[in-house]
């Protein structure tokens, strides 16, 4: 990332959140919805989402300076990205996973950040995941959007992992299994238990049905940090795990995997994971920071760091590339046979 020169970049980091708070008021309203099917005027526009023709206007005028609609002879179309990803149903859509889980969980949260760094969080701030899911109705916001956000790096995965061998995939904190889910549909053989808090497993098992995959994923309720899992597993996969614990965690996590996994098997992490040298990327960075928002004691992870922790274990073939763009890695391991 290049170093800051000039007062303009310092204002575009400091006003970045009215940008942030104009997609997701735009979400709210189904803007990018309402103009998926052609370009529409700010009065046309105001009809469709129901608010007044001026704070259409304004807001529309927003998304253009955004690059999220572009504006032609008083009509708003979607850009190709808000086309793909920001309409309702679309097949890349995760709409709902930033408007809900980032503009309504993630948004409030990081106000803590400040006394979360210097270890003052009040009595009533969120400390952890574990306390933030034992309130059904957080549990349930996140997991939903979490689960439309997790679909796309699922396929992903699913696309770059030959699975045709293994049989028995675990995955830590897989919350409402849309890894699972997705490696479970490209490898008719493989079967899954997925370790999760309770709050969260009771919402999963709704999407496993409904994928039609009941027979094969299964849920372990309870804590991961805590619970006994499956042993002589082919394969686990802790997704957006490390970032959201403690840090002082994250070795016994890997040596839980080590434990759990059959000779020859493999550990996959998927994760917010930055750059040995600590320069980036930003987005991965800017998660990390999010997290320690209601997570003082988690720790940032870098790649350097994950490889050499994987082998001091004993993984082989250890590899950490890049997953989601400028965002998240992947990080794959062999126990030896």
């Amino acid at each position: 990332m290049a170093l800051a020169t000039e007062a303009d970049q310092i204002s575009d980091i400091a006003f970045g959140f009215m940008g942030s708070k104009a997609l997701f008021a735009a979400l709210q309203l189904g803007v990018f919805t309402h103009l998926a099917q052609g370009p529409l005027t700010a009065p046309e526009l105001a009809v469709k989402a129901g608010i007044h023709a001026d704070r259409a206007q304004t807001l529309l005028t927003a998304l253009a300076g955004l690059g999220l609609v572009r504006a032609e002879k008083g009509r708003y179309a979607n850009s190709p990205a808000a086309q793909s990803f920001l309409v309702k149903g679309a097949k890349y859509d995760f709409g709902d996973y930033l408007r809900l889980q980032v503009g309504q969980q993630m948004y409030g949260l990081l106000d803590q950040i400040e006394d979360a760094l210097t270890g003052d969080l009040p009595d009533d701030a969120t400390a952890s995941y574990a306390e933030w899911f034992a309130d059904e109705g957080e549990a349930r916001v996140y997991s939903e959007s979490q689960h439309a956000g997790s679909l796309g790096p699922a396929r992903q995965l699913a696309r770059s992992l030959d699975l045709s061998q293994a049989r028995t995939l675990l995955d830590v904190g897989g919350g409402t299994g849309a890894f699972s889910i997705t490696l479970c549909k490209a490898n008719p053989q493989l079967t899954a238990r997925i370790v999760e808090f309770p709050n969260v497993a009771k919402l999963g098992r709704a999407y496993v049905s409904e994928a039609g995959v009941s027979d094969r994923i299964a849920y372990v309720e309870g804590n991961a940090l805590e619970t006994e899992w499956p042993q002589d597993q082919d394969v686990v996969l802790m997704s957006y795990l490390l970032s959201g614990i403690p840090g002082a965690a994250h070795d016994r996590m890997i040596d839980r995997a080590w434990q759990s996994l059959a000779p020859g098997g493999r550990i996959l992490i998927h994760d917010f994971v930055v750059e040995g040298d600590r320069t980036g990327p930003k987005l991965a960075a800017l998660w990390q920071l999010q997290h320690t928002a209601f997570t003082p004691e988690a720790r940032s992870v870098d790649a350097g760091w994950l490889d050499a922790a994987l082998g001091d274990r004993g993984f082989r073939d250890v590899a950490v590339t890049p997953m989601i763009p400028e965002m998240t890695m992947l990080a794959r391991g062999r126990k030896p046979a």
